[in-house]
């Protein structure tokens, strides 16, 4: 979401030292993956982020201690470096947290995968050629719907691209949204027996979470909160709504706007709804996909529900940026250079980028976050670079020296 916004060059700041740590009080058995080489691939996001981002990345490992690095600074100009534990807006990345829920209201029958959205919500995807009797639950979840994305309405961009000071503590709820993407004819209607068609949209998490909502019987907010925050101890994600202020510690991510003058972007509620509106850690991201991945939040059904993914076919935007890798149901599974593969699901908002992985077994999870000081980057180049770290982290093999831990390694 809001990816196109405020796309202009911007001049690059200097780079500053990337750092790493050992998290916690003891010393860790030493990976083949450690500080050195994490510290490499961090600085190759920040070159493919066009020098000038700010990234936070962390390890976390069940056969040793996690690791973290981090470069850039936290405001611009200052001198204080990205904190350890900064809160940051997911993203689409809230996708997944919507599916699991919705998989675990399957799971407890008070939904179907394979229920219509005309079904839960009669008369809101109608209009222009769409039509909600021939979409399903699952459609929605696995982007197999046709539905135009909102996101790419010419008016909404001009909000974003052309006027997002004016915008930026915007309240339009997801109702109203979804009903911009029924002034557009979709990309392709679902058709039983014919072959499956993919595109990405925000649209369809939009409704999944108003289907989510009327058979979970709270807002989706709430379901969220209580179904996985709370059921994980995840003390540093929130679901915010409309309040457009970030918990502290947190990065401030800048935009150029069409004038040439960096925006400070941190304050805003233009992620609120069940497509975007999670704010969390890279540790709290961590231990969420870790627990999906083991089992710890879907029964093994639903869980295979979830993993069950889709070739991505009328997306070609899509594929350029990720060429690698198929769709489940709010999942991505991307294949590993040593062999098998793993789940992720990305975050592209306003000067925020996240990149979350997990192991196919859930052992191994890592988690890089994004924030940008100018424009936004290649995001070609930059799921590149962090495909490599991800891919380096998780094909990782134990090493047996014990190393001591860094005197600058975070509480």
């Amino acid at each position: 979401m809001l990816t196109a916004a405020l796309l202009l060059p911007g001049t690059p700041m200097t780079a500053t030292a990337v750092t790493a740590a050992t998290v916690g009080h003891r010393p860790a058995v030493r990976h083949s993956y450690g500080e050195d080489t994490l510290r490499r691939d961090l600085a190759a996001v920040r070159e493919a982020g066009g020098g000038d981002v700010n990234v936070l990345a962390r390890v976390d490992r069940a056969d040793g201690a996690p690791l973290m690095a981090r470069i850039g600074t936290r405001t611009a100009g200052s001198p204080a470096p990205v904190p350890w534990h900064a809160h940051f807006r997911v993203a689409s990345t809230t996708k997944t947290f919507t599916a699991t829920v919705a998989l675990q209201l399957a799971a407890e029958q008070r939904l179907s995968l394979d229920d219509t959205v005309e079904h839960w919500l009669p008369g809101v995807v109608a209009g222009n050629g769409n039509d909600g009797s021939r979409i399903t639950v699952r459609d929605l979840l696995r982007q197999t719907s046709g539905l135009y994305d909102y996101v790419d309405d010419p008016e909404i961009q001009d909000r974003l691209i052309g006027h997002f000071d004016e915008n930026r503590y915007d309240t339009t709820p997801a109702a109203d949204l979804v009903a911009v993407a029924m002034r557009h004819r979709p990309l392709f209607v679902p058709r039983p027996g014919g072959a499956t068609r993919w595109a990405y949209s925000n649209t369809n998490y939009l409704v999944a979470g108003m289907i989510a909502e009327k058979a979970g019987g709270a807002s989706w907010q709430d379901l969220v909160a209580h179904r996985v925050i709370a059921r994980l101890g995840l003390r540093n994600t929130t679901v915010p709504g409309l309040d457009p202020y970030l918990p502290d510690p947190y990065v401030n991510a800048y935009l150029t706007t069409v004038d040439g003058r960096r925006l400070d972007v941190t304050e805003h509620s233009f992620q609120h709804t069940a497509d975007s509106g999670v704010v969390s850690t890279t540790a709290d991201l961590n231990t969420f996909f870790r627990a999906l991945a083991g089992g710890r939040l879907l029964p093994a059904g639903q869980w295979r529900e979830m993993r069950r993914t889709v070739e991505r076919t009328d997306d070609p935007q899509d594929v350029a940026e990720m060429p690698e890798g198929t769709y489940g149901l709010g999942l991505r599974r991307i294949p590993l250079s040593c062999g098998g593969h793993y789940y992720t699901h990305e975050g592209d908002g306003a000067g925020v980028y996240t990149r979350p992985a997990v192991s196919a077994d859930g052992r191994r999870a890592v988690t890089v976050s994004v924030t940008t000081t100018t424009a936004p980057p290649d995001l070609a180049a930059l799921n590149r670079a962090t495909g490599t770290l991800v891919d380096h982290a998780l094909c990782a093999r134990p090493a047996t020296a014990a190393p001591a831990v860094s005197p600058d390694s975070p509480a």
